[in-house]
């Protein structure tokens, strides 16, 4: 199965206010192990970035202003999505944005049956608690040191082990490597896995038998 762990920063929360993405980040899973597959662009949104989102991200107006816009990077982005599953931390507002911004360049929008919102999984499975992206990775015990600042592919990485977490899968660990002009990159290639499947041996299958029968005379169901 194929899926695409998904993020994006924007000048703003609403797009009804004219907010536009400034940056996309996905990384591909292949039966939610990492490939070597991912997509990352920064863009220009063609408006001034908020104080609000500068504090979050730290894009500077200067900085998006030579970046490439939306309908440049279009193709590519849908060609990378295309019949995969999304995985998305808070997909309403994500998904609200992406297909905002394919609407202005008259392309089809992004449905949301084809969307995992991985808040709504942990909303199920922990109902009351906080689950915000660093609340689970410190449930998780999910070392996000790296996210100073909130990034695209850095996110991605982070969900896609809380991904893995919630839906109580193996768990590949990531390895990140600097590179020039302190952009990170994130080295696929060798899957490690922080979590292992223990099956019980004949002996130890036949002393749980022997237990039953012997220890538990009572039928509690």
């Amino acid at each position: 199965m194929i899926e695409v762990v998904l993020d994006t920063e924007t000048t703003g929360l609403n797009v009804k206010e004219g907010h536009r993405i400034v940056e996309i980040g996905c990384i591909e899973l292949n039966n939610q192990i990492p490939t070597s597959k991912k997509f990352h662009c920064y863009l220009n949104p063609e408006r001034k970035v908020s104080e609000k989102a500068f504090e979050v991200h730290g894009y500077t107006d200067e900085f998006l202003s030579s970046k490439k816009k939306f309908f440049e990077i279009c193709d590519d982005f849908l060609n990378f999505i295309e019949n995969k599953k999304l995985i998305i931390h808070n997909a309403d507002f994500d998904l609200s944005h992406l297909n905002n911004e394919l609407s202005l360049v008259g392309r089809k929008k992004i449905d949301k049956k084809n969307v995992i919102d991985t808040l709504e999984l942990a909303r199920d499975k922990f109902p009351g608690s906080s689950i915000s992206l660093d609340a689970l990775c410190k449930r998780y015990r999910i070392d996000n040191s790296k996210r100073a600042k909130h990034t695209a592919l850095i996110d991605c990485e982070l969900l896609t082990k809380v991904y893995i977490n919630l839906i109580d899968q193996k768990e590949p660990t990531l390895n990140f490597q600097k590179q020039k002009n302190d952009e990170i990159d994130i080295n696929l290639s060798n899957n490690l896995y922080c979590k292992k499947i223990v099956k019980p041996t004949t002996e130890e299958i036949q002393l749980h038998k022997n237990y039953l029968k012997t220890t538990l005379k009572k039928n509690f169901f």
